[in-house]
């Protein structure tokens, strides 16, 4: 399981992809993501399988909330994100809710900004 986050360039929209890997959907024909952002849906948001057997699905989320969510396998068995940003106890049960935080850190740049900012090799002569 995964989940990959990018922020959109107004800052506004977090566009996250929900994976669940081969070995995490144990088999299962089908699953289904339900969550703060589907009003808990159990059948809105389909995850779609690929040719690997893993099951992905990208939802746009507006930044600056966290999100808590559980994948719904099969339409009988609850699982979490094992890569979640962090689990909450969930309020209606004794179990934990995965949470995805939709929140850009502007201190940490990103990959390609990094790569622009990086410093140029400077050959120094050496003094004789």
């Amino acid at each position: 399981m995964s989940l990959k986050k990018t922020f959109s360039a107004d800052g506004k929209k977090c566009t996250v992809v929900f994976t669940v890997k081969k070995e995490a959907a144990q088999g299962a024909k089908s699953i289904s993501i339900a969550g703060d952002f589907n009003s808990w849906s159990s059948t809105e948001t389909p995850l779609k399988k690929a040719k690997d057997g893993s099951f992905s699905v990208e939802l746009e989320l507006a930044t600056g909330k966290e999100y808590q969510f559980r994948y719904l396998l099969d339409g009988s068995r609850w699982d979490n994100d094992w890569e979640a940003d962090k689990y909450i106890p969930a309020p209606f049960s004794s179990t934990d809710n995965s949470v995805v935080v939709c929140i850009e850190n502007k201190n940490v740049p990103s990959a390609k900004k990094a790569a622009a900012e990086k410093p140029k090799k400077t050959t120094a002569k050496k003094a004789k």
